[in-house]
């Protein structure tokens, strides 16, 4: 019986070649309905905020700037007052329910007391504040969404299990007739009464419905999100209360909910192709005590649905440079497809979070045959491209800055950036993230295509 191939891991020097953390906000104000979210730092950062975020000014969007002067960085300006009126502004123009503040780089070189100014306007102004320092001392641009979920999980109300608890009782009261046959099936009831799971991560509206439904095809119901789609229906954290990540760049938020909130982590692969999405449930129904009803079904359910796409990635070969921290995933699904994978970068990797990532992985490439593929961390660009250059894989997926160079050495292109927006957790999203894989291949097949005619044209003319 062939042992699991043990990943090795490596470490380079490289320079970080990612977006600013801050541009978290371009997707967490769309999904906290009733919070506005001010960054505080410099011209430079509300410059980018208007051109990565695409959002005109006019268009009154949910998010602002509060740009520091020379005033403020030599200390001439008193930053609590200055914060206050842009504060008493925004009560005033869109009363939230929430203010988030987003700390960049400058307030960290000029040591803005933030934390400290942030309970004395929240008094004042009746408004609760959240303080995130999401600046450019974190590896990717995705980790800015880990810092403002890891910031709210203090904001959560305490678990209270008393109310689960009578709920139970009610049940076994009203049971009482014959238990000696189903005392099982009561015993998980009864788990499922006493504790909460609660999931973190925030993909749209419209994917988080799918992936409270694929629990609750399983009888283990979802108790909140964080975040929550408003900010005053936050989830219940405590001891009692089971997390669980649908993201791999959550690894702050994980650590902040056990052990601020005491709350236990649910170790599992992330839902993210029929196979993670399928271990993902899997896992959570082991800790309920619920037996899986169907998953090996539904998943080759939909191995078929997408099978038009596998012909067309079976056999090639991929590349990850490294930019979201959803490489691992990613690299696990598409060997699932049939792909080779011949290197994973990654800015930064949380190997006790992704564990369970890591495991499936092992798996998956020994069910497909294929060799475990090299994970370089914090890698070197110039040497990725000089490997890219020997190894000449069929497609590379990498950041904004390295498409074009990497086009130009004919290699085809995918940015990462677009798996972080696009709507790739779940079963049923399989087919958007191989349509994200299959684009660059279809259109270079298709290209071949179109000289091959153009060249037979030619001779017989």
């Amino acid at each position: 019986m062939k042992t699991l191939e043990i990943p090795t891991f490596e470490c380079e020097t490289g320079n970080y070649h990612t977006f600013c953390p801050i541009s978290c906000v371009a997707w967490l104000y769309q999904k906290i309905e009733d919070s506005f979210f001010l960054v505080v730092g410099t011209k430079t950062r509300g410059y980018f905020l208007q051109n990565a975020l695409g959002v005109m000014i006019f268009a009154e969007p949910r998010y602002a700037m509060a740009e520091s002067e020379e005033g403020d960085i030599s200390a001439q300006l008193n930053d609590q007052k200055e914060l206050e009126i842009i504060c008493l502004q925004i009560k005033s123009d869109r009363n939230p329910s929430v203010i988030i503040w987003i700390g960049t780089c400058t307030t960290e070189i000029t040591k803005m007391d933030l934390e400290g100014i942030a309970p004395k306007l929240e008094k004042q102004l009746g408004i609760p504040i959240v303080v995130a320092r999401a600046n450019g001392l974190d590896h990717a641009f995705t980790q800015g969404e880990d810092t403002v979920l890891a910031a709210t999980t203090h904001r959560c109300p305490e678990f209270n299990p008393r109310t689960t608890n009578q709920q139970k009782e009610d049940v076994t009261k009203s049971v009482a007739i014959d238990v000696a046959p189903t005392k099982k099936r009561f015993d998980r009831k009864n788990k499922l009464n006493r504790f909460s799971l609660v999931l973190f991560g925030s993909p749209p509206s419209s994917v988080a419905s799918q992936l409270n439904l694929e629990s609750k095809r399983q009888s283990v119901s979802v108790s909140g999100w964080l975040p929550s789609q408003k900010y005053t229906e936050l989830p219940a954290l405590g001891e009692g209360v089971y997390v669980c990540g649908v993201n791999p760049f959550l690894s702050r938020t994980a650590t902040t909910s056990m052990r601020r909130r005491k709350c236990q982590l649910i170790g599992a692969p992330f839902p993210i192709g029929p196979d993670g999405t399928r271990a993902w449930i899997e896992k959570i129904c082991s800790v309920f005590d619920v037996k899986p009803d169907g998953l090996e079904e539904r998943e080759n359910q939909i191995w078929k649905i997408v099978s038009d796409y596998l012909e067309i990635i079976t056999g090639k070969s991929v590349f990850f440079m490294g930019d979201n921290l959803l490489e691992i995933s990613l690299a696990r699904f598409l060997i699932r497809c049939g792909m080779a994978v011949y290197e994973v970068g990654i800015p930064y990797m949380d190997r006790r979070y992704q564990a369970a990532e890591l495991l499936l992985l092992q798996h998956t490439c020994k069910k497909m045959k294929k060799p475990m593929p090299r994970i370089v961390e914090k890698p070197d660009n110039y040497s990725q491209v000089q490997r890219m250059h020997e190894l000449q894989p069929d497609l590379a997926i990498t950041g904004m800055a390295h498409a074009n160079p990497s086009e130009a050495r004919d290699i085809d292109t995918k940015w990462s950036v677009e798996f972080t927006f696009a709507q790739i957790h779940g079963s049923v999203n399989a087919r958007d993230a191989l349509e994200l894989v299959t684009r660059p291949l279809r259109r270079r097949s298709d290209f071949l295509l179109g000289c091959h005619s153009l060249s037979k044209q030619t001779v017989n003319v």
